[in-house]
């Protein structure tokens, strides 16, 4: 635990697993009945889990203590939006279970995927998410994220939100 001004902070321990791994199923099965509670129907974009293995990308698990409560990957995807990215990663498969939501786990998970993709290359971040994820879009707006082309699988949706934002400093930042 760590101690900040007299309150005790909780810590979140990041760690690097493949896509594979028995925690990211937990996680993953809770993400895709939140998408049916929310859309009706579970996110079926399609990927492989090679995507989220170095070089290609990388996928991280928080743990709260032992219990696996966040998870988030980045996979490198062609240029083209914004038309400006040379080399964008995108955001998958970001989530904070249910009852620790709140607690800012999900804006150190973000952080960890945006320093992770900077290193292995990437000049902007994007993301595809949903309207109705209320909380999601304020955390990515709160962070710098900003509206960029229709992408992804969900592009022509209505309810679809794409953002993105340049890694690196912002001297670097066109």
């Amino acid at each position: 635990m760590l101690a900040y001004a007299g309150q005790v902070l909780e810590e979140l321990r990041l760690l690097q697993v493949p896509y594979e791994h028995p925690d990211v199923a937990v996680l993953e099965s809770e993400a895709q009945q939140f998408y049916v509670e929310i859309y009706g129907g579970p996110d079926d974009t399609p990927y492989t889990t090679s995507e989220f293995t170095p070089p290609h990308g990388a996928f991280f698990v928080g743990y709260l203590d032992d219990e696996a409560v966040a998870m988030g990957g980045w996979r490198f995807r062609s240029p083209g939006a914004p038309r400006v990215a040379r080399r964008p990663a995108e955001i998958r498969r970001m989530f904070v279970r249910n009852h620790v939501r709140g607690r800012g786990f999900g804006r150190i998970v973000l952080t960890a995927l945006e320093a992770s993709a900077a290193t292995a290359g990437a000049d902007w971040m994007l993301l595809e998410t949903g309207r109705p994820q209320v909380a999601a879009v304020e955390l990515y707006r709160s962070s710098g994220y900003v509206d960029v082309e229709p992408f992804g699988h969900y592009a022509g949706s209505g309810l679809a939100l794409n953002l993105g934002r340049p890694l690196g400093p912002p001297s670097l930042r066109r």
